[in-house]
């Protein structure tokens, strides 16, 4: 740019050697002579100051150091939409055949044209266009009137983000040319909404928006919704979003809407988007949350509120405590849960165990951390739960008979399930409530006879293993101790309390847990 200064500067998006920033003065700065722009920095530590120089204040940013004044030939103001496209995805004809001649009849005319064939060449490549990815190059604009939608009319899919969009008016003029457009990207930029409402038709074919690191309000949000109205997947990713009213006639063809790392979002925030009627998908990450609750659903019944959700993602969280799983149940069509990195579910030694109480507590659930939860699973996490929690289900109150079971309110609480895991499994049986050691202590041990049954002159060992531990490691174990290659060995095991049922343990990654096994059980080794 040249150091003429035009007014309508301010506001605008502009690169400086390849950092974002946003013009907010535009002037002289005493005592250095000739023109100046503020800027204020997307990112703040490439700055200098708060906008101010000598005691005067010359604009204000939101960091201390978020600041700098640059002169204007050093700030590039971007390019335009359609000249960007060119730039990318045009191919260059070689010298040769831009210099072809060509005879074509203007009227009754015959005309001698150069390079005619290079100008057919690029707009067919244009007009067959169909998705677009301009990410950071510097589009600031749509360009001439009509231009794109005579280049390149069958664009469906547009990437803008990281580029010098400064307003909802560049992109308005931009979609109304793009009448098929059905996937926009604007994250990484920063838009001033526009000065007119009416806008009915903009966005008519649009599915998918993307408005990640934008900085867009929730208010702002509502409104880009209204433009929007088959709009099925929405993007807000790290926007420091509140949600502060609820949607009522707009997001509600919205199947999927991510509010990851928006860290102001809590618990009763959620409840103003609960009745969206079509939502299947939620991704909560990195929001901070710690619990929820369905205030409209008693224990063991099913809330109203997202009636549509079958997946729910709740990763990088603060979650610590099994009610929050407890109230997951309660949603009616939740079939897929992702909850990794959270205090409760963080990767141990009891990962395994974790997993299993979460699959005893969520009936319906058919996905856990993107692995699917096979039927044996299933049945393998029940029964352990209906044990493990066996003792305390009969000091509250429970009894082998459905009549005389008289459960106190806390344990139904904390086991909302438990009841229905007795019906479906029977009520547990008091030699399986024979005093154990807690549930999730690490390293539980398990008294194990070892036999070797095609070899009788084995002799038989006892011997102590954690219940965590792996199948793949007691091969290993076994395998030092027989001096055989692992891929040899082949386990089961059999209880004394089902004698001549032999159980096959099949999955290496598996623990001797996840197959029941129990104290005084027998391993058997082939």
């Amino acid at each position: 740019m040249s150091d003429t200064l035009t007014p309508d500067v301010i506001g605008r998006r502009v690169e400086v050697n390849g950092e974002h920033a946003t013009v907010r003065f535009a002037g002289v700065v005493p005592p250095v002579a000739g023109p100046w722009l503020g800027v204020e920095w997307d990112n703040p530590e490439r700055g200098k100051h708060d906008g101010s120089h000598e005691g005067t204040v010359y604009f204000k940013c939101r960091h201390p150091t978020g600041g700098s004044f640059v002169r204007p030939n050093k700030v590039n103001f971007g390019t335009d939409f359609l000249t960007a496209i060119k730039n990318r995805y045009v191919l260059e004809d070689g010298p040769e055949e831009d210099r072809k001649e060509q005879i074509v009849t203007l009227g009754n005319k015959p005309v001698e044209t150069v390079g005619f064939d290079s100008l057919m060449k690029q707009q067919s490549q244009l007009s067959k266009l169909q998705e677009v990815s301009l990410r950071n190059c510097a589009v600031s604009c749509a360009g001439e009137k009509g231009g794109v939608a005579e280049a390149c009319p069958n664009i469906r899919r547009v990437d803008l983000s990281k580029n010098l969009l400064s307003s909802w008016d560049e992109v308005i003029h931009i979609a109304d040319q793009l009448r098929h457009l059905e996937v926009l990207n604007l994250s990484e930029n920063k838009l001033k909404f526009p000065s007119g409402s009416a806008l009915t038709g903009t966005f008519s074919a649009l599915k998918v928006l993307v408005l990640n690191q934008t900085g867009i309000t929730w208010a702002e949000v509502l409104r880009c919704a209204a433009w929007c109205p088959g709009l099925e997947e929405l993007y807000l990713e790290s926007n420091n979003i509140v949600i502060s009213e609820r949607p009522t006639d707009v997001l509600q063809t919205v199947k999927l809407l991510d509010l990851s790392s928006n860290q102001l979002i809590d618990e009763n925030q959620l409840y103003l988007i609960a009745h969206l009627p079509r939502l299947e998908q939620l991704i909560l990450s990195d929001i901070g949350i710690s619990s929820i609750h369905f205030p409209d659903a008693g224990i063991g019944c099913k809330t109203s509120m997202f009636p549509s959700l079958q997946y729910l993602v709740v990763n990088d969280n603060q979650i610590s405590q099994w009610s929050f799983f407890n109230e997951l149940d309660k949603l009616p069509s939740l079939r897929a849960l992702s909850c990794l990195r959270n205090p409760l579910t963080k990767e141990d030694k009891e990962a395994n165990m974790t997993r299993q109480l979460i699959i005893a507590s969520i009936g319906q659930l058919k996905t856990l951390n993107k692995c699917e939860i096979l039927p044996k699973e299933r049945r393998t996490a029940e029964l352990d739960y209906r044990k493990a929690f066996g003792n305390e289900w009969k000091q509250a109150g429970g009894h082998q008979d459905p009549d005389k079971n008289r459960l106190s309110e806390e344990f139904l609480r904390a086991h909302p399930r438990y009841q229905f895991l007795c019906l479906k499994y029977g009520a547990p049986e008091d030699w399986e409530l024979k005093t154990q050691q807690p549930f999730m202590l690490k390293n539980q041990l398990l008294t194990l006879k070892i036999k070797y049954p095609d070899q009788l002159d084995q002799k038989v060992l006892e011997k102590q293993l954690p219940g965590s531990m792996t199948i793949q490691k007691v091969k290993g174990w076994l395998s030092r101790l027989l001096k055989v290659p692992v891929s040899d060995l082949l386990l089961s095991y059999e209880s004394p309390k089902e004698p001549g049922i032999e159980i096959k343990l099949e999955n290496d990654l598996q623990s001797l847990r996840f197959y029941s096994v129990e104290n005084e059980d027998c391993l058997l080794v082939r």
